[in-house]
């Protein structure tokens, strides 16, 4: 009887220490995991309303294997849906205006010219904008110049107008801009004693 009590203890503690084995390796697991790009968790932004049964089924999928998605990223919505031929004229101008600038820079000029597609004031579609004259005189220096038609779109021109295209609006409603260094005088004029200046970036000044 005394064996059998004995043999029944012996068994207990090797199940206790195996358990206490067992999650030692899963902490193990889940720190690994927690620690890999495919597992980045933003309690303070998106996850803290997660409750713990969440929680752990969110662990479970990712020990198993399986991608852990933001879904609120696959579903972002497009503000401006464009037509090929406008999605391509936004591309060049972008490039041609802004192509020394950094991205925010070009998500300006990409962003003055959905202003304009926006308001009232302007016409209604990308290209139109684009290449729209007043008094003869073209709205965007590189469409008269001919930079427009020589420039190669870079990877970050493509960034900048997706990211202005999915609702990224940086310009404080601007709906002109100019590089001071580069434009006639007598034009610099006109938009110093009719437009109000709201901020500079870059090479450029952006008014509305």
């Amino acid at each position: 009887m005394r064996t059998y009590k004995k043999n029944i203890t012996i068994l207990l503690l090797c199940n206790v220490i195996l358990a206490v084995a067992w999650f030692n390796v899963k902490e193990l697991q889940i720190n690994r995991i927690a620690a890999t790009p495919a597992f980045q968790i933003r309690f303070m932004e998106e996850y803290a309303s997660l409750d713990a049964v969440s929680f752990i089924r969110m662990v479970s999928r990712a020990s198993s294997g399986q991608r852990v998605v933001d879904y609120s990223v696959i579903e972002r919505k497009a503000k401006y849906t464009l037509s090929k031929e406008d999605y391509e004229v936004l591309l060049r101008i972008v490039e041609a205006e802004a192509g020394g600038e950094d991205i925010t820079g070009k998500m300006l000029v990409a962003g003055v010219v959905m202003n304009r597609v926006d308001c009232d004031k302007f016409p209604d579609t990308v290209k139109e904008v684009v290449f729209q004259k007043e008094n003869g005189v073209s709205q965007f220096s590189p469409v008269s110049d001919g930079r427009y038609d020589k420039i190669c779109v870079s990877e970050e021109t493509k960034e900048a107008v997706e990211k202005v295209l999915y609702g990224e609006d940086i310009t404080r409603g601007a709906l002109y801009f100019a590089s001071r260094k580069h434009a006639n005088p007598e034009r610099m004029k006109w938009f110093d004693n009719s437009l109000t200046l709201l901020f500079s970036y870059g090479g450029h000044e952006f008014f509305s």
